[in-house]
């Protein structure tokens, strides 16, 4: 076990060094020069050409990559263009805030799914098994944005339950946080757990009518036995991956409802600083954004090698 982490490791590594080229190449071929969008179009040009010398944005492209990689790694991320202030604490902050959105939706979402996806699973065809079917359909049809509005327009506006915006405001208090995190957070959850029922319920179908399966029902082992020990074993391999996948969705991704519902996450963060062409912070996003999917996936391959020897002996 302890060759086949240090093997997944490595992967990690190199996943993530190749990804830095990929970032840093996509960043340099935008559109419009950075030195003029900070200082605005009415600036000569003298003025952007000593602002892009101190940015360090007139040295070759291998040693501002080198540069800024070394800066990465020890925690250096230089200044936002935009708002003048340091990359790091401003970045910390919001992804905090996705950290503690994403914990909360992961823990609404995966046992649920899983538990409704091994019941209709179980029961394939029943009136249980077409309710959960057809419930997981509609949530995976509906877009983000409708079920916030949704979910805003009944819980915030009719009946008052929940604040219908979510900018975690220092003086709402530990009560008033957790109440503003309940939207957005089973917005999200309600999307996650549409793909997980669904997957799950298929992969039960499956794996119950295997060989090994009945040939587990035929020794006589305890119903509990054979779903626990046998179907779900490798049943939940899969989405196990999707849930490592959703991770990084719900590490970054999340725009669109932290657009609807004011959340200070690292989406929205993203979405100012491409907007201002805001290179350190898009830098600094999109790497966070990789080693979140690589830990993410490594979380998965340690749980697949637990669920299944055969991997990492393999």
């Amino acid at each position: 076990m302890s060759r086949y982490l240090v093997r997944r490791l490595g992967f990690v590594v190199l996943t993530v060094f190749l990804t830095s080229i990929v970032i840093f190449s996509v960043i340099q071929v935008l559109p419009g020069d950075v030195a003029r969008v900070i200082l605005g179009r009415e600036a000569g040009q003298a003025a952007v050409d000593q602002l892009r010398q101190e940015l360090g944005l007139d040295l070759p492209a291998p040693v501002r990559y080198l540069r800024w990689i070394a800066d990465f790694v020890r925690g250096a991320w230089g200044e936002s263009f935009s708002l003048r202030t340091a990359v790091l604490p401003l970045v910390a902050r919001r992804l905090s805030n996705s950290l503690l959105l994403a914990a909360v939706v992961l823990g609404l979402a995966v046992p649920l799914s899983v538990g409704l996806g091994v019941m209709a699973g179980l029961r394939q065809d029943s009136f249980l098994d077409n309710v959960v079917s057809m419930g997981s359909l509609a949530l995976v049809g509906l877009p983000e944005f409708v079920t916030g509005l949704v979910l805003i327009q009944v819980f915030a506006l009719q009946l008052g339950l929940f604040p219908a915006s979510s900018s975690l405001a220092d003086s709402s208090g530990l009560g008033g946080k957790i109440a503003q995190l309940i939207l957005p957070s089973l917005t999200a959850a309600l999307v996650l757990l549409g793909y997980l029922a669904r997957l799950t319920r298929a992969q039960v179908i499956e794996e119950s009518g295997k060989p090994y399966v009945r040939t587990a029902v035929l020794k006589g082992l305890p119903r509990r036995t054979v779903i626990l020990r046998h179907i779900l074993r490798n049943a939940l391999m899969p989405t196990v991956t999707v849930v490592a996948i959703s991770f990084g969705w719900l590490l970054s991704g999340l725009i669109v409802i932290e657009a609807v519902f004011n959340y200070p996450g690292l989406g929205s963060l993203l979405v100012f600083a491409v907007s201002r062409r805001d290179l350190p912070v898009i830098q600094a996003i999109s790497m966070l954004a990789v080693v979140g999917y690589a830990l993410a996936n490594l979380s998965a391959d340690l749980v697949y090698a637990a669920l299944n020897p055969r991997l990492r002996l393999e």
